[in-house]
């Protein structure tokens, strides 16, 4: 059975269904926010602490410094989806390439390959990735890489079991016999099977990285230049008890936002793996 034959409409549930029409109604409130939005999600443009549906012109209300919640939300929506597949797609890349060269020749490539995963995994990934943003500056890019820095272990340990029971496969072997070079094998017949469990993991590693960097934003760590829905969340700290709504809404959108990418992942993955998902 061909990856492209699992990943056919008909075999995905109602709930998959679900997070994927919520994230591309997401998706299309980003890509139209210039439309849908009357300013600038940085313009202080009303009364400060205007709460939702008090103002026609505000319907969600304005922050402690009177710029429109409705333009962060929507302008916010493109940063932090951005930062999430971009981090996202980065996470994969790098665990699908360690762990598939670590399981594919074993040994002491393995070994040691396995023990730089295992010190990535010990180290609590919100903490180094607040370290590695401190170091390199809180910048869209390297808010990015500090989150796939910390975050690819787990794709590591599938990639490289994955691979490691493909190696020992008859094509794989017959591929050896043939006098295939090893990056040939590995890029004809390894990587595409690992790849089909890494991607069941991508939307799971795009809500992580949204969420990291809401928690980054909210400790004050965010790009300063750019306006994102943990930034908005951070801006409403003070005022929780008299304005709550500030960092409520914002809190809303990647809490919808991460749920329908693990609807989805959970669909693909039942898709991918049908056996594991009747297990669980």
């Amino acid at each position: 059975m061909s990856a492209l034959s699992l990943l056919k409409p008909r075999g995905i549930h109602a709930s998959g269904w679900c997070g994927a029409f919520i994230l591309l109604l997401i998706v299309a409130i980003a890509l139209l926010a210039p439309w849908l939005t009357t300013s600038d999600p940085t313009a202080m443009i009303a009364r400060p602490y205007l709460a939702p549906g008090q103002s026609a012109a505000h319907w969600l209300g304005t922050d402690t410094l009177g710029r429109d919640i409705w333009s962060g939300i929507a302008w916010g929506a493109r940063l932090s989806l951005s930062i999430g597949l971009s981090a996202g797609l980065l996470t994969a890349l790098l665990g699908l390439v360690i762990g598939t060269i670590a399981g594919f020749y074993g040994g002491w490539v393995d070994n040691q390959l396995m023990r730089i995963t295992e010190l990535f995994q010990i180290m609590p990934s919100l903490l180094f990735t607040l370290v590695l943003v401190l170091i390199l500056g809180p910048t869209v890019s390297t808010i990015t890489f500090g989150i796939a820095a910390t975050s690819w272990p787990n794709v590591a340990r599938i990639a490289r079991g994955e691979a490691r029971r493909l190696r020992n496969l008859d094509f794989v072997l017959a591929g050896k016999v043939m006098g295939m070079r090893d990056l040939h094998i590995l890029w004809l017949h390894i990587l595409p099977n690992v790849l089909i469990p890494v991607v069941a993991m991508l939307a799971m590693l795009v809500g992580h990285a949204i969420l990291t960097e809401a928690a980054l934003a909210f400790l004050g760590m965010g790009d300063p230049n750019v306006v994102s829905w943990g930034s908005m969340i951070g801006q409403g700290r003070d005022v929780l008890r008299s304005a709550g709504y500030i960092s409520a809404i914002p809190g809303i959108a990647i809490f919808i936002t991460v749920a329908s990418l693990s609807l989805l992942g959970r669909a693909i993955n039942d898709v991918i793996n049908p056996q594991r998902g009747r297990l669980q």
